[in-house]
């Protein structure tokens, strides 16, 4: 070889070096081996509303880091139903579960309909993922009184289970740690998230170690009420107040008649809107510093590279908007509407997807990721290729939200004796632009959230019978939908 091509070679192999030298590291550790199954690390908090995310710097981060679904809904804006739609990847009309509590609804109805045998902690058991529980399950799950052969329940699919009950208040709790009843009190280090966090680090730790794939779930009760803070973040962000948005004290034109004759906000009110949505900031700060302290973990690991994170919430939540005291279950996208950011192994950097995707997705999702699929009945649809940049040319249109009656149990953690704060039941549809609602009064609503994106009109009246009908019988074909065969087809056929 002469000495110019010999040189040209070497200047070749040296700029290639410098090149992969100098690529971002956060793109090659998002690019993992199409054969190598990725860890999941999924963060699901209670009640967290959008706007939330600003003061959450490591939730900020996740999204730069990853992928931000704007079009993200959950299938009822109520704890137990979501919950149990995300485990199972099913509809509420499918699971049965559509209240916390009673004979509709609840840990009790979901354990004796045995849908625990078929969860997405099932899937990935079987497909060789070791996984773990950490925090809130499902309501109505209380370690003292939950007990299956004389012992501390702890459900199928799970090989690390540490499950608490109606511990709200963060404090003075009992969890059920592999079978075992452990109680914590009120000192700082007592502080529930924190606690979950310690023990999420401790299970990837260990995990990493075996080099074994693993799912874990931290499953947190912040913020829901009593909106408690961790010790030192009680005196955190003085003075914030809730946000005045176009929504926030008003009542939407030609609004449903539950809504219609709400009174303005009063004084009183107002005040404590605004000392409770502190509270709320300042008990996510201790959530979100438990998402920094799980990356941290898996880089020093040595595991980030091929970990998915995840983060998302049950549901949404409202705090003066529509004069609506706070509260959920409504289907304004405060209540429906929720964070839904990943990153990490598959997930492409720096990326916001608009197209429609629902909590029933997650179980396909993960399924997908761990090489295994799920069983016919499933209603939603993987988003790995969504995860990695890609937008299938059919993809869902409409996302189903369904609710039932008010919760009437007032040990329902979500109970309110001012009903007419909660809508009575209802079934809509939420696309990308637009959401339609029918109420079981015969109520409707249709708001054009492009040109109001804060539902303010009711534009059902506007309709026309034809797209009125058409409305109608794409919202029945989707909430009387059974498995992918019928589901997906019927969240496609909205236009």
């Amino acid at each position: 070889m002469s000495s110019r091509p010999r040189r040209t070679l070497i200047i070749l192999l040296v700029a290639a070096l410098l090149t992969a030298a100098c690529r971002p590291e956060r793109e090659i550790a998002t690019s993992p081996p199409a054969a190598v199954r990725p860890n999941i690390v999924f963060v699901l908090v209670d009640d967290l509303s959008k706007n939330l995310v600003r003061y959450m710097p490591n939730v900020l981060a996740l999204q730069r880091d990853g992928t931000t679904f704007t079009n993200y809904t959950v299938t009822d804006s109520l704890c137990c139903p979501s919950r149990a739609s995300m485990l199972t990847g099913r509809y509420p009309h499918n699971t049965g579960i559509v209240k916390n509590h009673g004979s509709d609804g609840g840990f009790r109805l979901f354990h004796r309909r045995g849908q625990e045998r078929s969860t997405f902690a099932t899937d990935l058991q079987a497909a060789g993922y070791r996984t773990a529980f950490l925090g809130k399950y499902l309501n109505e799950y209380e370690p003292r009184k939950t007990v299956v052969a004389g012992k501390p329940y702890v459900p199928p699919g799970w090989d690390q289970w540490f499950a608490g009950g109606n511990d709200y208040a963060n404090v003075n709790y009992t969890l059920n740690e592999n079978g075992r009843l452990r109680w914590y009190g009120t000192r700082p280090q007592d502080y529930l998230t924190d606690v979950l966090s310690a023990k999420a680090r401790k299970f990837i730790t260990s995990t990493a170690a075996e080099g074994k794939p693993f799912l874990v779930e931290v499953s947190t009760y912040a913020p829901h009420r009593p909106y408690r803070p961790a010790p030192r973040d009680a005196a955190s962000f003085p003075g914030l107040t809730a946000p005045r948005t176009a929504a926030f004290g008003r009542v939407p034109v030609n609004a449903p008649k539950w809504l219609a004759r709400h009174s303005p906000l009063t004084s009183a009110q107002l005040r404590h809107i605004d000392y409770n949505f502190r509270r709320r900031v300042q008990s996510v700060q201790a959530v979100d510093r438990m998402i920094g302290d799980l990356r941290a973990t898996l880089t020093k690991a040595g595991i980030a590279g091929r970990t998915l994170v995840v983060f998302s919430s049950d549901n949404g939540y409202h705090m003066g908007e529509y004069r609506l005291a706070p509260g959920k279950q409504t289907a304004f996208d405060l209540d429906v509407n929720v964070p839904l950011v990943a990153a990490g192994a598959g997930v492409k950097v720096g990326q916001v997807i608009s197209a429609v995707v629902e909590n029933v997705d997650l179980r396909p999702t993960f399924a997908d990721l761990a090489g295994t699929t799920v069983p016919a009945h499933v209603d939603g649809r993987s988003i790995r290729p969504l995860l990695a940049g890609g937008i299938p040319a059919l993809w869902r249109r409409a996302a189903l939200i369904e609710h039932s009656d008010p919760a009437t149990d007032p040990a329902d953690p979500d109970y309110t004796r001012f009903t007419e704060n909660i809508p009575p039941a209802y079934e809509a549809l939420r696309t990308s632009s637009f959401t339609y609602v029918e109420y079981v009064d015969g109520g409707r609503e249709y708001y054009d959230r492009r040109s109001d994106p804060h539902q303010m009109l009711n534009l059902v009246a506007k309709l026309a019978p034809g797209r009125l009908s058409e409305l109608s019988a794409a919202l029945h074909g989707l909430a009387t939908c059974e498995g992918a065969s019928t589901c997906w087809p019927a969240a496609r056929a909205v236009s």
